[in-house]
């Protein structure tokens, strides 16, 4: 492998490639993880729909907490253009009218970073301002990583002779209620004074860079054995990389708490299989070890308790950072979606869906067609509890629906547990997630030949067709997209039910 490092001719050394915030906290992370970021980025795995939607959500919010600093200069030089983008921001700096600065790059000590806002603090006529570093975060509170990202950030600016006299996190508050109208960005975000935690870590920083830029210049990438770090604080995106050797019964594939695992890698066990007889484990992770189907006698009553018609119910909701729709807060889950398999005792099946396609409130129109759907008679099956937490709140929210929605409530029925405490097929691999339930006990019936194949997705799908995209044949594609994966969902129950009951009935458990 050859590895683009500079070479300084004088001292016949090399010079680590140019670090990053980003690389920065990768570094923390994994010097693996940094090592590949930098020399072989293409092992990455690429950021799937719901991660992106992630990605672009904090764009959004940082383009909105812009705006809470009225005078504020937006440095324009993209963050491929280091050199322009640093000068301006020097000459920015230089002006004292200009209440703060947006996206300033500043680089020290091999590393360059952009500031997300650098708010003047005091106006000098004589010496030089001081100055507010503010981190936006599109997250809800104050997190370990956050504290790393403006360690190296107040690290590098001073390191370039400014003066800080405080390094803030600026996040959503998601107390705050949006009333309508104009949203009121001093209540949307909270901004908390970090400087004493930045600091204790600031002091490991020189260490840390000194650590990463020694890995850096290595002809290879440094041996790490993956494990929970990879996934802490962020989904590393060279895990399918640096696993692609491991075998299916890997340890790490073994479900529940890690300290088991970790305790178990300690003794030297590397697969699920070597895990030894008598072993302390959870009842999901036996299962996992047994490797074997499992039924349980009581599984054909159980499933006979639901009552006709039986209808099957999947709800997908979107969180908006910014709410967008009066008396909703930050990251409060809108009911945007719905769909309904009924079947009759005959077996015979319909269908009933909802998908609220505009940029409007949904609640009440969403509400008042599954109320209809549902009827008054018949269990409501669900799989988890996520359905009866929305209807609940829509409950609260709106009075003329709470007495329809309690007697729904008394309807739910969820397959969930049913599952969990009563079947158990290898093809799990410890998951009763639906995602994975579904093809082992349905082989016919899965995900793959969906556009959209997890909630996540949905929801930043579903986002990206009403506030985003403008295109009428990309929104009918979305649109269609969505309808089809909330009714695989309903649909899949309807599957699951109907071959363990026959399993139970092939076994005499009835």
């Amino acid at each position: 492998m050859t590895i683009a490092n500079s070479h300084n001719g004088a001292s016949g050394s090399f010079t680590p490639p140019r670090l990053s915030k980003s690389k920065f906290l990768s570094g923390l992370q994994c010097h693996k993880r940094l090592y590949l970021e930098i020399h072989q980025p293409a092992l990455a795995t690429t950021p799937d729909a719901s991660m992106q939607a992630i990605l672009d959500m904090g764009t959004e919010i940082g383009i909105l907490a812009q705006q809470r600093f009225p005078g504020g200069i937006l440095v324009k030089s993209g963050f491929r253009q280091r050199e322009a983008a640093i000068a301006e921001t020097a000459a920015l700096l230089q002006h004292s009218e200009i209440p703060a600065i947006f996206e300033g790059a500043f680089e020290h000590d091999g590393v360059l970073v952009r500031v997300d806002i650098l708010e003047r603090v005091q106006r000098c006529e004589e010496g030089s301002p001081s100055w507010r570093l503010i981190e936006v975060k599109s997250s809800s509170r104050v997190k370990d990583v956050h504290l790393d990202d403006l360690s190296i950030q107040s690290h590098v600016v001073r390191g370039t002779g400014l003066r800080l006299d405080a390094t803030c996190l600026m996040h959503i508050n998601t107390g705050y209620l949006y009333q309508g109208g104009v949203v009121h960005l001093e209540a949307l975000f909270s901004i908390e004074d970090v400087s004493e935690a930045v600091t204790n870590r600031r002091d490991q920083v020189l260490e840390r860079l000194a650590a990463m830029k020694t890995v850096l210049l290595k002809p290879e990438p440094p041996t790490v054995e993956p494990d929970q770090h990879c996934h802490t604080p962020y989904e590393c995106p060279f895990w399918s990389h640096c696993t692609k050797e491991k075998p299916s019964r890997w340890i790490y594939h073994l479900p529940g708490k890690k300290e088991i695992v970790s305790h178990l890698v300690r003794r030297g066990i590397t697969t699920i299989d070597d895990i030894p007889d008598g072993t302390r484990l959870s009842d999901a992770q036996q299962k996992v070890r047994d490797n074997i189907e499992w039924i349980s006698s009581d599984l054909g009553k159980v499933l006979r308790a639901v009552t006709y018609p039986v209808h099957h119910l999947d709800i997908e909701t979107v969180m908006l950072a910014l709410p967008r729709f009066p008396l909703t807060r930050p990251y409060q889950p809108i009911p945007v979606q719905w769909s309904n398999h009924i079947e009759l005792e005959s077996g015979e099946l319909s269908h009933h869906e909802f998908l609220h396609a505009e940029a409007s409130e949904p609640r009440k129109q969403w509400a008042k067609a599954l109320i209809e759907s549902l009827g008054e008679k018949g269990s409501i099956v669900v799989y988890s509890a996520y359905e009866e937490a929305i209807i609940r709140q829509l409950a609260d929210t709106f009075p003329e629906f709470k007495s329809a929605f309690k007697s729904i409530l008394k309807r739910l029925w969820d397959l969930l547990p049913v599952i969990r405490e009563h079947y158990y097929h290898p093809g799990f691999n410890g998951s009763y997630s639906i995602k994975s339930v579904l093809p082992a006990v349905v082989p016919s019936l899965g995900y793959d030949d969906l556009v959209i194949q997890a909630g996540g997705q949905a929801a930043a799908e579903y986002y990206r067709m009403v506030f985003v995209e403008t295109d009428w044949v990309e929104q009918a594609a979305l649109r269609e997209s969505l309808l089809r994966y909330c009714a695989r969902d309903t649909l899949a129950m309807v599957e699951l039910r109907r071959v363990l009951a026959k399993k139970a009935i092939d076994l005499g458990l009835v």
